[in-house]
């Protein structure tokens, strides 16, 4: 088991295996599957769909072994909510100080008063093709993202109060 409050590298693959992106955050705790991190932007990022978000700005990640999702929760420099980022992904591996999932395109983006949208449909049904996504992906990324609804509409951790 990994100590806590060590930094971890956390690699988002593509379907292929390929880094897509990799960042450093803190692992805080694991509880059951559930492993909890925490990370802060080192600069200024500018995201399509969430704006600027400030250097500072801090990420609660929270990585389920047996989900296929995965949920950020970004808090702003001063502290306040600015909002969820939830990746649906393939259930990670956690091993030698490196946590990998392979992301699965779609993505549902939760603002503070926990309206949504979901993004990259497109994305996925065009690696759907590309990758030749098994039917058991189809079947778990549309389960996934059913039960994402439901966690947000009845503010279930980590949606819920804080």
């Amino acid at each position: 088991m990994i100590n806590q409050n060590k930094i971890v590298t956390i690699n988002s693959r593509k379907f292929d295996g390929n880094i897509h992106r990799s960042w450093k955050a803190e692992f805080i705790k694991k509880k059951d599957s559930l492993l909890t991190f925490v990370g802060e932007f080192e600069q200024e990022v500018k995201h399509s769909h969430l704006g600027v978000i400030r250097r500072k700005t801090v990420s609660y990640e929270f990585y389920w072994l047996d989900r296929w999702y995965n949920i950020f929760r970004f808090h702003e420099p001063n502290g306040d909510l600015r909002n969820f980022y939830c990746n649906l992904n393939m259930p990670p591996t956690f091993e030698r100080d490196v946590l990998d999932y392979v992301d699965l395109d779609i993505d549902v983006l939760v603002w503070s008063d926990y309206s949504f949208e979901i993004l990259d449909l497109d994305e996925f049904e065009e690696n759907s093709i590309n990758f030749n996504y098994s039917q058991e992906i189809h079947n778990q990324v549309r389960k996934s993202l059913e039960e994402l609804k439901t966690m947000i509409a009845n503010r279930v951790f980590p949606f819920s109060a804080f």
